[in-house]
């Protein structure tokens, strides 16, 4: 091959990469955020985005197997928590999340647990098997999710305003037992939960 070819045989192939990399978008910017929340330092893994994104709408269904959708809690800040039984951090987080819902109920928060796991089957037996039968969780064999972020990383968290706008996500273990969570959700919840 030519020199001179090299640089664009170069550009269509990362070209090619980069496109079929990842099946959600999150290039649709609606609206800068301003100034980002001060965060505690259990909070540092979180990334308050510059800008809002726009999601599509993609379904996830219950453990009943009835079609549920991020839009039907607009009005509302949700976080969505990814999780999976393969994950030993996850294992962690449930009964973290699951006491924070519990305190969150009423307020202008929906903590949405979404279970990538491809066997659905096998979730409530995993939740009743480590105690936490009364934990409910949305499921996503198809990782559906993958339209709206990626969910190539568990446990991870992502923030949505009210609109149903991407806002912010943190990769990994967080502590969400830890006394500073709180008061940054309700800091959270009074900047995009309107």
């Amino acid at each position: 091959m030519k020199l001179h070819y090299f640089p664009f045989v170069l550009l269509v192939c990362l070209g090619l990469f980069s496109n079929s990399s990842s099946a959600h978008s999150l290039d649709n910017k609606l609206y800068s955020t301003g100034e980002p929340l001060p965060k505690p330092l259990v909070m540092t893994g979180f990334i308050e985005m510059q800008h809002a994104r726009g999601v599509p709408e993609v379904p996830f269904i219950d453990e009943s197997g009835q079609t549920q959708t991020l839009k039907q809690h607009q009005g509302k800040l949700v976080l969505v928590n990814l999780w999976a039984t393969w994950c030993a951090p996850c294992l962690r987080e449930i009964p973290e999340l699951h006491k924070l819902k519990q305190q969150y109920q009423g307020k202008n928060i929906a903590i949405i647990p979404i279970s990538i796991d491809e066997e659905s089957k096998d979730v409530r037996p995993f939740l009743n098997q480590h105690g936490f039968s009364g934990y409910a969780t949305w499921l996503d064999p198809e990782q559906n999710i993958e339209q709206i972020i990626p969910a190539n990383v568990v446990p991870a968290s992502y923030i949505f305003d009210a609109k149903g706008n991407l806002v912010g996500f943190v990769r990994g273990y967080l502590d969400w037992a830890d006394k500073d969570v709180g008061p940054y959700l309700d800091q959270l919840i009074a900047k995009y939960g309107q």
